[in-house]
């Protein structure tokens, strides 16, 4: 006689959180460890569960089903639905493209399992649900809805997954390390502001969701890193589809915050959470910062690069042109198109690597890949960028996807001067080019390594991009790029002028301390065996860090005489009184020079970008902190103008710390130094970055940093 029993009904599930987020290296998310927790999982690499139902379970009648499932529409075909039978299966297959369950214990109703995901599932938020029913009465079945979302991420630890690293440390900075830096400034001036990407905070892995839904990419897309990392950089400005974040360049930031008051990524996206509207205001190196926190939280490795002079090439032709009118002035908009956006040389900009094979592209091209979340040019119709190959970057392999053209030009466009002149066909000549212009220098934070007081945490990846500036190799990147684009294959094909008789030198401006005079100088040598007659132009302005300009401070024409074999040195001093009131943002200055010599029509251009430098915050706190105690900061800076400056504000950011309101200050008077006390309170033992900003209304971009170590109560009492 054959005994029915009625279909298993479940009573409890326990996904094991905690258990499984120390095996999958996420037991540093807060959603793990909150009240109920959320699991955090990695794709590729199995985890446990344990189930509990009304009866002891039956091997040879009772029929258990696992589903999985992902996005509207789950379809197993697609990769968006899994589906696992419970059975006496012990061991799983290798490399397998579907999920799989094993029974690890049986006792009585409650059985332990093991389920491996695919190594290609598609990241984000998956559902689980439970059916059960009894071999012969397969109509009557019990579901069981699992209440809680459970993540699943990218696995760069496992060799089937496309975004697998083989030196594992490297994980530690580009996947585990939730602070680090965003090198700004000059190739003769810069610095690595600290920035907070936490990745690990509980608002950041539901924006992340939020953040993917509505960069609207398919389900069965959110699999595969080359498309994720593209859509990431599409949805993290605001251009096209309601990202993110809202770009502005111009100080005007009303109705938002000034991108020099961020600290790090979390303010960004807990309020773009909460608020499901795009956060004002970013800037590239904060869209770079929140693109590295996505990308770490589902992890996908990656880094914030900057390129020290980065060219923003708008038509396509690898070249940067600029134009001189025939007063010897500088046009600030393209006289060809007649449009105001023209090429423009950005005295920094910070996009993303991020790391991934390349199935789609020949052998030799994986690797750091670049991604570009800032809004500069339309991919395919949106304001997107990458992922681009590194090495098809340095090759000039302009022919692969996505994006290779324009990177190229971004990193080694040659900078082409044209002088109106009537007897030429297009009415422009060609009177200079600078080879060595851009990409002078790009970098990004070190691995291991944290410096709050210097630059010994920089790491120059220069190299990876291009050969060494004019090598021949780097010549042939660039040309070989050039023959392949259209439009860049007629600027390339015009030929170089010839030796002149007259040198020029505009002496380069290494640190200007803010409050110091400087002087544009320029040395000028007539080889010649006659006199020559000069007719010069020069200006000394600031300009916003893009390249696009700023006040005007001082502007000069004149005209003079250099006898045969002779030297002279033109010089334009500039004392503070004339450019402390005419600084922008981020304090970049532009010394130009346009000198034609009378007699044989050379025309010879110059310029150079500096970085008045201004000072820190100086933090003072105990070396060692204790989790859950006060701790109190001193903050001590020095207001380097002659104003007064106003709406005062302090912003502080790091890791393993309760976050804190921004502290208003009061007005602070000119050349007054400040001392703040500001109070912390740490949640986190380990060793953590801090991160501070003063802005005002006259005055941002002023920041510190400094490093402590947090321990818990009983460390501190057996010390």
């Amino acid at each position: 006689m054959v005994v029915l029993h009625a279909a298993l009904s479940v009573k409890t599930v326990d996904l094991c959180e905690k258990e499984n987020a120390k095996l999958h290296r996420t037991d540093g998310y807060e959603l793990v460890t909150m009240d109920p927790p959320t699991p955090v999982l990695r794709r590729g690499q199995l985890f446990k569960l344990k189930l509990r139902f009304n009866r002891p379970f039956v091997k040879e009648s009772d029929i258990v089903r696992i589903f999985f499932s992902f996005g509207s529409r789950p379809d197993v075909l697609r990769g968006t639905k899994g589906i696992v039978t419970v059975d006496d299966k012990t061991s799983f297959l290798a490399n397998s493209k579907i999920w799989q369950v094993r029974v690890t214990d049986m006792k009585s109703e409650n059985v332990s399992l093991e389920v491996q995901s695919p190594a290609d599932s598609p990241v984000g938020v998956w559902k689980m649900g439970i059916d059960a029913t009894v071999s012969g009465v397969e109509k009557t079945v019990n579901t069981y809805e699992v209440d809680s979302d459970i993540y699943l991420l990218f696995n760069p630890w496992v060799k089937d997954d496309l975004v697998y690293m083989d030196d594992e440390k490297l994980l530690e900075e580009y996947v585990m390390n939730d602070t680090g830096k965003i090198w700004m400034g000059t190739e003769k001036q810069h610095s690595g502001r600290g920035w907070v990407f936490g990745q690990f905070e509980d608002c950041v892995l539901p924006a992340c969701e939020l953040i993917l839904k509505r960069s609207e990419i398919k389900d069965a897309a959110r699999g595969d890193p080359i498309k994720m990392s593209r859509a990431i950089s599409r949805i993290i400005n605001a251009n096209d589809d309601r990202g993110v974040l809202a770009g502005r360049w111009d100080s005007k930031y009303d109705g938002g915050v000034s991108p020099s008051t961020w600290t790090g990524s979390v303010p960004i996206l807990k309020k773009f959470l909460e608020t499901k509207e795009s956060v004002r205001w970013g800037q590239c190196w904060v869209f770079s910062g929140v693109a590295t926190t996505v990308c770490r939280a589902l992890g996908l490795p990656a880094r914030s690069v900057t390129n020290l002079s980065s060219a923003h090439d708008v038509d396509n032709t690898l070249s940067i042109d600029r134009y001189v009118n025939s007063h010897y002035e500088y046009l600030h908009e393209d006289p060809i198109t007649g449009k105001r956006f023209y090429d423009m040389v950005w005295n920094f900009h910070v996009w993303n690597e991020v790391w991934m094979a390349r199935p789609d592209l020949p052998m030799g091209y994986g690797g750091w890949q670049a991604i570009d979340a800032t809004p500069q040019e339309q991919s395919d119709g949106m304001y997107q960028c990458g992922p681009a190959s590194i090495e098809a970057i340095r090759q000039g392999a302009v022919g692969f996807n996505y994006d290779i053209p324009f990177m190229v030009s971004t990193v080694n466009a040659d900078v082409i001067y044209w002088i109106e002149d009537r007897r030429s066909e297009s009415g422009w000549r060609k009177i200079s080019c600078s080879k060595s212009e851009v990409g002078r220098m790009i970098l990004t934070k070190a691995p291991f390594v944290f410096d709050p007081n210097g630059d010994g945490d920089r790491e120059d990846i220069t190299f990876h991009y291009k050969a060494r500036e004019g090598t021949r190799e780097e010549r042939f990147a660039l040309y070989r790029a050039a023959r392949s684009v259209n439009g860049a294959r007629e600027v390339y094909a015009i030929p170089e002028k010839a030796e002149e008789d007259c040198e020029f030198t505009l002496v380069d401006l290494n640190t200007v301390n803010i409050g110091e005079p400087f002087s544009l100088e320029v040395n000028i040598k007539n080889h010649s065996h006659e006199p020559r007659t000069f007719h010069a132009n020069l200006t000394v302005r600031s300009v916003y860090y893009n390249g696009n300009p700023g006040n005007m401070v001082r502007a000069v024409t004149t005209r003079f005489t250099v006898p045969p074999n002779e030297r002279e040195v033109l010089r334009l001093p500039v004392t503070a009184d004339q450019y402390l009131e005419k600084l922008v943002e981020y304090c970049h200055m532009k010394l130009s020079a346009v000198i034609n010599v009378v007699e044989t029509n050379q025309t010879w251009v110059g310029e150079d970008d500096f970085r008045v430098v201004k000072s820190t915050i100086a933090i003072e706190t105990a070396k060692t902190l204790i989790v859950g105690k006060p701790a109190d900061m001193s903050l001590k800076f020095e207001n380097p103008l002659k104003e007064l400056l106003t709406d005062c504000e302090i912003n502080f950011d790091s890791s393993g710390f309760i976050k804190t309101k921004e502290m208003r200050l009061r007005d602070v008077a000119p050349g007054e130094t400040v001392q703040v006390k500001y109070q912390v309170i740490p949640h986190k033992t380990g060793k953590h970055n801090l991160v501070v900003t003063f802005t005002s209304k006259q005055l941002c971009d002023v920041s510190g940093m400094a490093t402590v170590e947090v321990i818990n109560e009983l460390e501190n009492l057996t010390q």
